[in-house]
């Protein structure tokens, strides 16, 4: 049976199995962690996300990246959120090289894949080992309404936050138009701007996945500071390689999926089960950025 109640800090309709009755959930509008109700329009109650204590760093963040998380993809509590992740991959495989329908089914795959993605982060960090199942009912304008903003919301998210941290490349390159030095140029030449810009733009992308932390977990623009991205990076440099290094792995290997193209039966199956072992690593790289705040947050100035 459906329990449907509304969100206690922004009232938005939530949907949830009875099932998960007592359990941590969270509200994909508005990141309010509440405790689901027993019952239909009952209040749920509001739990405070709050960082750990400032202290020592927390042990085991190797296990938990690289053990813990595939455990997560065998508990039955994750079975829904899994199908579904499996179903968006699948709506984007098949509808690839269709008319006008390819640029819908990236719109709404990709959107909700990022939103899925951070609210990984965000709830990893803050010690709720599952997958994100929460539910928006769309039955009605404002439902609807909701939805949208819930796929566009995260594309205007990590759009935002690439241009602040490659802000000072995009700036050093600004500057050096005038001497002949272009983005499409600078992979080309190997003189000393050139070979400057490159490491920028690499570095930039490095920290990538700090800001993103930052932006999922500290739900305000304005900590995307350097050197709150800087100080965590450089006190714990192995682990976040490690973050660095699952991202990267992701990324690589998606920019190397094959989408549907009509080809024989096993072609396909080879090409979309690629797809979904992508998601697989995806899913633990966002974990490995959640897991990286609940494991050293005490060398985060915020």
């Amino acid at each position: 049976m459906t329990i449907k109640f509304y969100c206690p800090n922004c009232d938005a309709i939530i949907a949830f199995d009875s099932k998960h009755s007592g359990k941590r959930a969270r509200c994909i509008t508005c990141g309010q962690i509440f405790i689901i109700p027993q019952k239909d329009d009952e209040i749920p109650k509001k739990i405070k996300a709050e960082p750990k204590p400032k202290g020592d760093p927390v042990p085991g963040f190797y296990y938990a990246v690289f053990i813990k998380s595939w455990k997560l993809f065998f508990d039955p509590q994750n079975a829904t959120s899994l199908v579904f992740v499996i179903a968006v991959v699948c709506f984007k495989f098949f509808l690839a090289k269709a008319c006008c329908l390819n640029y819908i089914s990236f719109v709404l795959v990709w959107g909700w894949l990022l939103a899925f993605y951070l609210n990984i982060i965000y709830e990893t960090a803050f010690e709720i080992d599952q997958f994100p199942q929460i539910q928006l009912a769309a039955s009605d304008f404002l439902g609807l309404t909701a939805l949208a903003w819930y796929v566009i919301k995260p594309f205007l998210i990590f759009s935002y936050t690439m241009f602040i941290i490659q802000l000072p490349f995009i700036i050093a390159l600004a500057l050096l138009e005038g001497k002949g030095v272009t983005y499409e140029n600078m992979w080309q030449a190997h003189t000393g701007l050139h070979l400057l810009l490159q490491a920028l733009f690499i570095f930039d992308l490095f920290l990538f996945p700090m800001a993103v932390l930052t932006t999922a977990v500290g739900k305000d623009i304005t900590l995307l500071r350097p050197d709150y991205i800087l100080i965590p990076v450089f006190k714990t440099p192995i682990p976040y390689l490690i973050v660095v290094a699952l991202l990267v792995t992701a990324c690589v290997l998606e920019m190397q999926t094959t989408q549907y193209d009509g080809s024989a039966f096993l072609i396909t199956a080879r090409n979309l089960a690629v797809n979904l072992a992508v998601q697989i690593i995806a899913i633990i790289a966002m974990r490995s950025i959640g897991l990286f705040y609940r494991h050293y947050s005490c060398h985060f100035p915020w």
